[in-house]
């Protein structure tokens, strides 16, 4: 993985665009594999009778990337809101493999 050049040092919008591309592919790549433990949560979810939903744990994510967004200077309220959309997802995903919908 190549390292970005830092937002100050782009000399212009086609480097400064092609550094947001980069970013995006790396988002993209990570979301991937962050399916892909929602996938083994599946598996673990089945074999100890949870459920897709755990309120608490829904919570607990929430606060955490909150907290993260905040200390990056992120808007918490972006982060939460995005985050919120990406458990919404996971959970209808994983309530189709246990058979909850």
């Amino acid at each position: 993985m190549t390292q970005l050049t830092p937002p100050q040092d782009c000399r212009d919008m086609v480097e400064l665009r092609g550094e947001i591309d980069a970013l995006d592919e790396r988002l993209i790549a990570l979301l991937a594999t962050r399916a892909e433990y929602i996938d083994r949560a599946i598996a673990l979810k089945q074999i100890n009778g949870w459920p897709a939903r755990i309120p608490q744990r829904v919570e607990e994510v929430v606060t955490k990337v909150r907290s993260s967004a905040g200390a990056k200077g992120l808007d918490p309220e972006l982060a939460e809101n995005l985050w919120r959309q990406l458990i919404d997802w996971s959970i209808a995903r994983e309530a189709q493999v246990i058979r909850e919908t």
